[in-house]
């Protein structure tokens, strides 16, 4: 099953084109642009040896890209007078890294003009930048991907998992893109990196129930700690590392503190409230395990609906739909 999903295309109701299975494919790219893949490698290890906070805004972008009509690039696009796109959506106001990939698009624009999409350039720059730690990619990106041209806000808050889900909720989210409750807890391990802005988890501290009480999940001991961090619900600029201690190592460290019921979201605790997902989190506590694991259901996020053939195009500027 996991074989037949590195050639798949998960259909997705939302994106229009055709999807054929075989349409992503290794090297995509060697005739018509040959070094199309070492450039964007190139450009996000420099870019991530100055900015360590990096790998884990290309990898959440790359996820916000894939869950709204698919991997193809419409989380890149900028708003316009007539149309606030993507990117102007409340869940996505908080990306960045825009300008990384801005900067790879222009350098295979001057070597191998219109041959490389945008939403290719995001998949590789993702698993390019988290993988700088490892000396070696840690998944395989496949390409051939092409690029959207449509944006739209409207269509990001019911297309990106919130971090209030309950379980039920999330099983729901990932199903409706192709992915299974195991793709859920392994993807959710994403938050080893990266950080978690107050006013998305400051309810369970301050508010869980509409009491004014504490999420009762929810470590107490780190609970204490994290309101010495979020001092009110109004809080919305504080950040807080998703993997305390260790938000910019990539490693299996999220799993070992969801144990200790320290996950950040609702959502992360929601991976305990259910037999199998909590099974799952307890398969995941080895760096070795956890990355066996995250290869495969990366490969499955980064084909959802993708568009290939003669769908979409291939944008100049990846924050401009051509005219």
């Amino acid at each position: 099953m996991k074989t037949a999903f590195l050639f798949a295309c998960v259909a997705v109701l939302t994106v229009v084109g055709v999807c054929q299975a075989g349409d992503l494919r290794k090297n995509f790219y060697r005739t018509s642009c040959p070094a199309a893949e070492s450039i964007v490698k190139n450009i996000t290890e420099t870019r991530v040896a100055s900015n360590p906070n990096l790998p884990a805004k290309l990898l959440r972008m790359h996820f916000h890209d894939c869950f709204v009509r698919g991997c193809d690039g419409s989380v890149l696009i900028n708003s316009t007078a007539n149309s606030t796109a993507e990117k102007g959506a409340v869940p996505n106001l908080s990306l960045a890294g825009f300008d990384v990939i801005d900067e790879i698009k222009t350098e295979l624009e001057n070597r191998c003009a219109g041959k490389v999409s945008c939403a290719d350039i995001l998949a590789l720059a993702a698993r390019d930048a988290v993988s700088v730690q490892f000396k070696k990619p840690i998944w395989e990106v496949l390409t051939g991907r092409r690029d959207g041209n449509v944006s739209l806000a409207s269509e990001v808050l019911a297309n990106i998992p919130s971090p209030f889900l309950n379980f039920s909720s999330l099983v729901q989210s990932f199903k409706s893109k192709g992915l299974t409750v195991h793709d859920l807890v392994v993807l959710s391990g994403a938050h080893t990196i990266g950080v978690g802005h107050c006013n998305l988890f400051s309810n369970r501290l301050y508010n869980f129930s509409g009491k004014g009480d504490q999420d009762p999940s929810l470590n107490s001991t780190y609970a204490a700690f994290l309101k010495t961090k979020c001092q009110s619900l109004s809080d919305r600029t504080t950040t807080v590392e998703m993997d305390p201690g260790s938000s910019q190592n990539f490693d299996a460290s999220y799993f070992v503190i969801l144990q200790q019921q320290k996950g950040l979201f609702q959502s992360d605790a929601a991976l305990l409230t259910d037999k199998t997902s909590k099974k799952i989190v307890g398969e995941l506590l080895e760096l070795t395990d956890f990355l066996k694991e995250f290869s495969q259901s990366m490969k499955r996020m980064g084909a959802i609906g993708v568009l290939a053939g003669n769908s979409g195009e291939i944008r100049k500027k990846c924050g401009v739909i051509n005219s």
